[in-house]
């Protein structure tokens, strides 16, 4: 599973051997254009995915269902494990609430996280993390909509005590089909 929106790795190597392994991985990847990058970096991908961050998008608040990671959760398989039953009584119960993607109409907004999110007028929620998103171009915000209806109405964010028009989709913004994790 990838957490940048296209092929990448998770390596798990003994601390003592991080200095050769990064050495050996810059020398490899030096005629192919490979450069370190920062968090932030890695955050704005994750953003323009939609994929979530744990302690942010996704608390033991939220249901799996709530935050769309419904596919994630194995019911059909009959296999029991920890929380079964309380997933199985959240899946048959109306949503409370709903994982959005935002982008505001606006490109100079800076969106951080915990932004109001506006529905109609009336506060629907607020956003779990933000950020800008530089392949697609423009700021994205991920947040929690408490409507039964979210696809439906007019939305805007609050942001530095301004309202600012916004689009929620519950699609990723970069690749919503995932051609690029599948090569």
């Amino acid at each position: 599973m990838t957490y940048v929106g296209e092929l990448g790795w998770e390596l798990h190597i003994p601390l003592a051997a991080t200095g050769d392994v990064y050495d050996a991985l810059m020398a490899a990847g030096a005629p192919h254009g490979l450069r370190p990058v920062g968090y932030r970096a890695l955050e704005s991908l994750r953003l323009e995915k939609g994929y979530r961050a744990w302690g942010s998008d996704i608390t033991p608040n939220d249901t799996p269902f709530e935050a769309g990671l419904g596919w994630a959760v194995k019911l059909k398989s009959n296999i029991d494990f920890l929380g079964r039953g309380a997933l199985l009584a959240s899946q048959a119960q109306p949503r409370r609430k709903r994982l959005a993607t935002f982008t505001p109409a606006r490109e100079d907004v800076v969106l951080l996280g915990r932004e109001t999110i506006l529905r109609n007028g009336e506060a629907v929620g607020y956003l779990t993390s933000g950020g800008y998103g530089y392949t697609i171009g423009k700021p994205v915000g991920l947040g929690y909509v408490r409507h039964p209806e979210p696809e439906t109405g007019s939305y805007e964010l609050v942001v530095a005590n301004e309202r600012v028009a916004a689009s929620l989709t519950f699609e990723s913004l970069y690749d919503p089909q995932n051609l690029k994790v599948k090569v």
